[in-house]
């Protein structure tokens, strides 16, 4: 069996490794490689375990890179799993476990190699490590493949081409966490990377005519959730005497490795089970189709093709043709996407997925405000929303930016009101026995602006959470009475900070100014200016409620009445007179009645033509991307990948797309 190396730092001395990185050239017939990629063992899964294997590994690596010009070893374990790839969709057909196992096996090799590469040399480096190949003495170089192409576009290949089963499901986690290898080039990168080698790969006729159904495929590994095999289910039995999972001509990286995977699978230490995923194939298929749809256009503005196929792919239930027009289309079951869609919402990429999809996928973004189950979608995005405090902020913008894009269609915001939520038990504020959809929302969109309104003070923030209230406001039906409290507690706030700013400033007006206080008034000033828009806001949307649904909103007529006094201040403001006549003449018509027969009168004591609403034109905002968005997107998916592909550790040494801080 040959040595056993029971520490992960023993691979360093392991005989086989040694061979592989030497100073020798072996020849792809040697029978050292049937020997050295015949190792079984269960993945790591957690960070940790990745951090110990990658840092066993990088020495090695190392050498490789000083000895690869001269042995071109590298290119011959990569030309080994390129033999067996061509076969594997037989050998999966047939049940051909070994072959399928040892594949495997090279693929592993190679992508932890790559990856230590990746990290210490250019793009045109690493193609040189692809070049080296051992020549017979005299030989001349002639016209040789592009290996790293080769890998790619296999790469590809195996993907679409080989189905779901519990024993390809490692070779197929494997194929997709080597692609995002490859590609995470861009984490080293400070600026967006828009023509590299592997990017030109992607783009040539060999890898872009499999984009719809590389597209497809990564979809359906994320609709699928299926979890890793368990361990049951390998290849081979442990053997009695604790040797490690070995095949017959094994070596001792084989124990050597097991020892180093078995601690992210059956043989997990104490307290790592919750960095876990149980589900590695979905949530890595998930990442590189992020990474894919969010590479940039090509030269001369030629389109992604992969965000080509994100946008334009249709229901299988739709038997429309398909536009000339639409390259990379193809169909897919919208209602098993928009299942897990639902019930995937607590991973960041599932909500940039889902952001996506409604986003630039008009056949996905119509089917899902079709749904008459929209519960299912949009509560787990409020909980998101609600949870703001343990969220990083790119989440916390994607769940608000759904929420927007889904405000935009009126029937949606009129249908919500009529869906009642019971027993919503994440909301801790106030029991919330009995709600509607539509109030939860307005509460959790609220409870928003005020938590950024103390704590981040981000403007962006603020003007999206008004938008999504604003498109709602001409549909709010039947308010909740916490909802509409809320409505009002949030306008007092804004009062309150409105006139605490003014005072301020007029403070500052009084007291003595030095040569270094120029810059305190305009200070003020500009404070002054973005509450009274927030202000305007809230009085416009409670304006738009009664011209448009009065005689449905009696709870929020009267929390209007019970908070009379907060609007008097803004009564001759030059800014709001005009909203607030409006509002004045709910005030006038109610004074003269108790608060309490507020239901009884409304509809009787106020009509609606005696609301001015002629001069207010409907709230309508739209959703709509900044320029340059890769700006935004490509270190945000990245930073995904960076926290949240399974078995991939990176050093924070080396890492320029972002900082640690947003990552």
């Amino acid at each position: 069996m040959g040595a056993n190396t029971s520490q992960v730092s023993d691979l360093c001395e392991n005989q086989s490794l040694r061979t592989l990185i030497g100073t020798e050239s072996i020849s792809e017939n040697d029978p050292f490689w049937n020997q050295l990629i015949s190792f079984t063992f269960i993945s790591p899964t957690s960070s940790g375990d990745s951090k110990l294997l990658e840092e066993a590994v990088i020495p090695l690596a190392k050498i490789l890179i000083e000895n690869n010009p001269r042995t071109g070893n590298f290119g011959a374990l990569v030309r080994i799993f390129l033999g067996r790839t061509k076969e594997l969709k037989i050998s999966t057909e047939c049940q051909d476990q070994l072959f399928i196992w040892q594949a495997h096996n090279a693929l592993f090799m190679i992508r932890c190699l790559l990856k230590v590469f990746i990290s210490e040399m250019t793009e045109e480096e690493l193609h040189q490590q692809f070049s080296y190949q051992e020549r017979a003495p005299g030989s001349c170089d002639t016209g040789r493949e592009d290996l790293l192409e080769e890998l790619m576009c296999n790469l590809v290949h195996l993907v679409v081409e080989v189905p779901l089963l519990d024993i390809t499901y490692s070779i197929l986690f494997e194929a997709v966490t080597t692609m995002l290898v490859l590609l995470s080039y861009q984490l080293f990168h400070k600026e967006i990377l828009r023509d590299g080698l592997i990017y030109q790969y992607l783009m040539k006729e060999r890898c872009v005519s499999l984009t719809s159904r590389l597209v497809k495929t990564l979809l359906y590994n994320f609709i699928r959730q299926e979890k890793c095999p368990p361990p049951t289910t390998h290849i081979f039995d442990q053997q009695s005497d604790g040797g490690g999972l070995l095949y017959g001509l094994a070596s001792g990286v084989a124990s050597g490795l097991w020892s180093v995977f078995t601690l992210g699978g059956a043989s997990s230490k104490p307290g790592l089970e919750q960095e876990q995923n149980p589900l590695p194939l979905s949530n890595q298929s998930l990442l590189l189709l992020l990474v894919l749809a969010n590479l940039t256009d090509g030269p001369n503005d030629c389109p992604n093709p992969y965000r080509q196929a994100v946008t334009c792919f249709k229901n299988t239930q739709d038997t429309s043709s398909i536009p000339t027009e639409q390259h990379h289309t193809f169909q897919i079951n919208f209602n098993s996407l928009y299942t897990a869609l639902c019930e995937q919402q607590r991973s960041d990429q599932a909500t940039l997925l889902l952001y996506t999809l409604l986003h630039q996928n008009t056949n996905m973004r119509n089917y899902m405000l079709s749904r008459t189950d929209m519960e299912n979608l949009v509560v787990p995005i409020l909980e998101i929303l609600y949870h703001v405090e343990d969220r990083n902020s790119h989440h916390v913008y994607m769940a608000l930016i759904i929420l927007l894009i889904l405000t935009e269609d009126d029937t949606f915001n009129r249908s919500i009101h009529e869906v009642v939520l019971k027993n919503i038990t994440w909301y801790s504020e106030r029991q919330l026995t009995e709600i509607s959809l539509g109030s939860l929302l307005i509460l959790v969109v609220i409870r928003t602006i005020q938590y950024n309104m103390t704590r981040t003070r981000d403007k962006y923030l603020h003007t999206n959470c008004l938008a999504a209230l604003a498109n709602m406001s001409a549909q709010f039906r039947c308010l909740h009475q916490y909802a509409a409290q809320r409505i009002i507690s949030l306008f007092a706030l804004l009062s309150k900070k409105h006139n605490k700013v003014l005072e301020q400033a007029t403070q500052s007006l009084r007291g003595p100014r030095g040569a270094d206080d120029s810059s305190v008034l305009p200070d003020y000033a500009q404070d002054l200016n973005v509450i009274e828009e927030v202000i305007r806001m809230m009085l416009e949307i409670i304006n738009s409620c009664l011209s448009n649904s009065l005689h449905h909103n009696p709870n929020l007529v009267y929390a209007l009445l019970y908070k009379r006094e907060l609007f008097e201040q803004f009564r001759t403001h030059p800014s709001f007179q005009d909203i607030m006549q409006n509002l004045d003449t709910v005030r006038q018509r109610e004074t003269q009645h108790e608060c309490q027969h507020a239901n009884t009168h409304t509809q009787t004591l106020i009509p609606k033509s005696s609301l001015k609403t002629m001069k207010f034109p409907e709230l309508k905002f739209k959703y709509v991307e900044e320029d340059q968005p890769e700006d935004f997107f490509i270190p945000y998916v990245w930073s995904l990948v960076f926290n949240s592909g399974v078995g991939l550790h990176w050093s924070t040494t080396n890492i320029q797309l972002f900082s640690m801080d947003s990552a």
